[in-house]
């Protein structure tokens, strides 16, 4: 709870049926078709075989019921800002307590993208500088870099990638005494490649630089603990594996740099008490970064779905999903397909490329009901498995991908 607001009051503005769908959760018995007893939450995965989740990742009912509840009670009577900010700050604490974080740590922004644009503008840079990044980064990350070379003269060092995986020394032999920053996505959108962020955070902390990861690949679906890794910033959006909706981007800032961060815009929710021309004070802790008003219908999406995350737990969903993943990888393998998917990667995602016509492959997904995504000009196809997933949902699409040799 927070501010002596709890969702459960909130709910109360809607019906009662929706309030008894958002108030507790009750997932279905474990078993050998359903390890975590959740699939009957995802309606997704009934009548169709759901494995694009790192494209976008269903949200279980009780999201929709929080979502839906919210909607109908500003249709209806609507909810006063007090207790909307209350379950704003309750988001940050279940979020923290997700990734091990203090709550001052965790700010709350609008996607993922603008994480790393707060990050890089509050470095000053300065020519000769350099930028060390990869291959298997976002899109984002490409054009924000190549930005900032051409303002400031900053050299941006790309690591490729040798077999679908980013080796330690080759980040290693890039970073030197000028570099500022190493940039990564923690999981690749691109074939699921999981970095070693304790490892890479060495290399750029021996050297003076900061380690800045895109988290949305990872966050929901593999346990982070931010005590335990040396990642300085991250920042992940909510509507991938944290099951909640779009417009909102929980972002981590370690407590030690919370000086060096600032916000790339200004507005009354970063000030401790109400402002006034010349008197006023900025939090000193990650709400410094919510500059406005936040896309509460996502907040409450977002605090449904750590609920549910933090009954299931990620560390089991990650146990359930990497195997499931793994044994994708050496399937499409034996069967003749080329993965680009290191075989031994730590990650819910595999990638490989179909080998044959893009029309025939997903004419054959769509009459066997699976969802999967095509991408890099329809040559490759990219699966994500979620916790509501099994073996046979992984033999089913084996299944079809063995007629396509």
């Amino acid at each position: 709870t927070s501010m002596g607001y709890t969702r459960r009051d909130f709910v109360g503005l809607a019906s009662a049926t929706l309030a008894a769908g958002t108030s507790g959760l009750a997932r279905a018995t474990e078993g050998p078709d359903d390890p975590l007893g959740v699939r009957q939450d995802f309606p997704a995965n009934i009548g169709s075989t759901y494995l694009n989740s790192p494209y976008i990742a269903p949200s279980p009912i009780s999201v929709m019921e929080a979502g839906t509840a919210f909607l109908e009670a500003k249709t209806k009577d609507p909810v006063s800002l007090g207790s909307m900010l209350g379950e704003n700050q309750a988001v940050r604490e279940k979020f923290a307590a997700l990734v091990g974080a203090e709550v001052g740590e965790i700010g709350l922004l609008s996607t993922t993208s603008e994480g790393e644009n707060i990050v890089t503008g509050s470095i000053d840079w300065r020519r000769g500088d350099n930028v060390v990044i990869d291959t298997l980064h976002y899109n984002t990350t490409m054009v924000l870099y190549s930005e900032l070379a051409k303002r400031h003269g900053i050299d941006v060092r790309v690591v490729p990638d040798v077999d679908g995986a980013i080796q330690l020394d080759a980040i290693e032999a890039r970073v030197d005494d000028r570099t500022r920053l190493v940039s990564v996505s923690w999981v690749s959108h691109r074939n699921g490649f999981r970095h070693d962020l304790d490892a890479v955070a060495e290399i750029a902390h021996a050297k003076g630089a900061y380690l800045y990861a895109d988290a949305i690949q990872g966050i929901g679906a593999l346990d982070l603990d931010v005590r335990q890794t040396g990642v300085d910033f991250f920042t992940s959006g909510t509507y991938k594996w944290l099951l909640g909706g779009y417009g909102l981007a929980p972002f981590f800032v370690r407590n030690e740099l919370l000086g060096a961060v600032n916000p790339d815009r200004i507005g009354w929710r970063q000030v401790e008490s109400e402002p006034s021309p010349g008197e006023y004070r900025f939090y000193d802790d990650a709400r410094k970064f919510g500059y406005a008003t936040p896309s509460f219908g996502a907040v409450y999406q977002l605090s449904a779905a750590l609920d549910y995350l933090a009954d299931v737990g990620v560390t089991n969903i990650e146990g359930h999903a990497v195997p499931l993943a793994r044994m994708l990888n050496q399937a499409l393998r034996e069967q003749g397909f080329r993965v680009l998917t290191p075989i031994d990667n730590a990650s819910q995602i595999v990638a490989f490329e179909h080998g044959t016509d893009a029309a025939r492959a997903r004419a054959s997904l769509e009459e066997a009901a699976i969802k999967v995504s095509f991408r890099e000009g329809d040559s490759q196809v990219r699966i994500g498995v979620a916790l509501f997933n099994n073996a046979e949902d992984c033999d089913r699409l084996l299944a079809t991908t063995k007629t396509w040799i």
